[in-house]
């Protein structure tokens, strides 16, 4: 039987949590998904409180037996241990109260328990008054979340970086392979699939540099800032002390914020970085969306690459494959896209010195890292390194194309080219025969100007030839 301010509830004897946990749990039924879907964020509380309970021992208001069994407990949570008594909803009121008091509970039961004491028996070591000695919600639970980012970012920039290596690597494999380039899905000037693949590479790649910028934002904290970045109920020496042992406990430099009441309700880190999740996003699916294009077919569309068979595309219709990978990714990069809205109108929704819906902005952050990193090696394992190209489709596509006359420009002059390829589409005949038969250019001075293979990079044209001149 645990009492709060109130009342009295009974809590399960196995359980490691206590009544403000139990009056969440029972208070949000809203999305399912409990916070411990996010182990980077349990195990951040885990640091963030053993950090504040070591600062308390160097300042004498925590004896070293009571520190030791936080400090285990807190070990414990970063290990990866207990994370199923952290199950409330990710979505909940309270700024992250619940959370935090979810935190304490814990780590103070598993204390209690690591100094021969019963669960529930706080009057030996609290969750409050011990484990949530010098702070407040308002510091540990933004601490914690940024925490959470920074734990969790290298995996996704893992991931990106393997899908921009696969990607390369069909850049390498189909580096001769002549294609037609299109734009506004009209047929432009011939490039190599491997160029296009290697743009691919090249974008994904971009964004692995701008996050690891962008994500340095987090590592500025008000830790020590307690109830609205004052302090109030801290030594002045505390903030830097907690701070310091943060950064050792977590192996990350973090910083204090320079003014702890405006970095208590500020979001702009999680505004920037959301943005640049949905930068990811928005290249991904345009990716996934070409991926789907140059293998349409296999018979009807442009069957320039055939994309790995996974699983039967129809129910009704024998043999068909569907490309399904990029069609899973496109629904991810949606979502993400999303969560950044939302991400950006909780940041505009903070009032004053605190911002309450920061739990919002922690679960679509952390929401649209875990399925960016889940799309970017399904695409990567499932899709691109299983890609093959179909040469002999690109090269006809090419040949059959009025837009080799985009080269004959430099020679025969814009004007001429437009009607040449304009009287090419009416008649269905060739480029090259048309131009012999009016005499602009010799068949010679044709297989030197419209080799393909040289029409995919710049080239020194010398001097310009003149219809009519000798």
């Amino acid at each position: 039987m645990e009492h709060d301010s109130l009342g009295e509830m009974e809590i399960p004897a196995a359980s490691y949590y206590g009544i403000q946990t139990q009056r969440a749990i029972d208070n949000f039924h809203i999305s399912g998904v409990g916070i411990n879907h996010y182990p980077n964020l349990i195990r951040a509380f885990g640091m963030v409180k053993k950090a504040c309970a070591a600062a308390n021992k160097k300042l004498g208001y925590l004896s070293p037996e009571k520190y030791k069994a936080i400090a285990q407990a807190c070990d414990e949570l970063a290990a990866g241990q207990l994370h199923e008594w952290f199950s409330i909803d990710v979505f909940q009121g309270g700024a992250g109260t619940s959370t935090n008091m979810n935190a304490n509970e814990v780590i103070a039961n598993r204390a209690l328990e690591l100094l021969g004491f019963h669960k529930g028996e706080y009057q030996h070591l609290h969750p409050n008054d011990d484990v949530n000695l010098s702070q407040s919600t308002n510091d540990v639970y933004p601490t914690a979340v940024r925490l959470a980012v920074l734990l969790s970012h290298a995996e996704l920039m893992t991931a990106l970086d393997d899908l921009s290596y696969e990607f390369r690597q069909r850049g390498v494999e189909f580096a001769d392979i002549i294609k037609l380039g299109r734009t506004q899905l009209q047929d432009a000037v011939p490039m190599t699939l491997g160029q296009e693949f290697e743009a691919f590479a090249i974008n994904i790649k971009e964004d692995v540099a701008r996050g690891d910028e962008i994500v340095k934002l987090f590592r500025e904290i008000n830790l020590g800032g307690t109830a609205v970045g004052t302090g109030i109920n801290t030594e002045p020496e505390y903030s830097n002390l907690a701070i310091g042992e943060l950064t050792r406990i977590c192996g990350i430099e973090m910083s204090r914020a320079s003014n702890l009441i405006e970095a208590s309700w500020d979001m702009g880190a999680f505004v920037l970085y959301s943005g640049m999740l949905k930068r990811i996003a928005v290249k991904l699916s345009k990716i996934a969306n070409d991926l789907r294009l140059l293998s349409s077919g296999p018979r009807g569309g442009l069957a320039e690459i055939s994309l790995p068979p996974m699983q039967p595309g129809s129910s009704i219709m024998p043999g068909k494959v569907n490309p399904v990978i990029p069609e899973v990714v496109n629904q991810v990069c949606f979502q993400v896209i999303g969560n950044d809205v939302a991400v950006t109108m909780a940041a505009e929704a903070g009032q004053l010195q605190l911002n309450v819906m920061e739990p919002v902005i922690v679960y679509n952050v952390l929401d649209s890292m875990h399925m960016l990193v889940r799309a970017a090696r399904t695409f990567a394992e499932k899709c691109v390194a299983g890609i093959q190209a179909n040469p002999e489709n690109a090269r006809r596509h090419v040949e059959a194309s009025v837009g080799i006359v985009t080269a004959l420009n430099p020679y025969i002059g814009y004007e001429k080219a437009a009607a040449l390829a304009k009287e090419a589409l009416k008649t269905g005949r060739t480029v090259r025969e048309l131009v012999v038969e009016k005499g602009w250019l010799t068949e010679a001075q044709l297989d030197d100007i419209l080799d393909v293979a040289k029409l995919t990079a710049p080239r020194r044209r010398g001097r310009k030839i003149v219809p009519g001149n000798a």
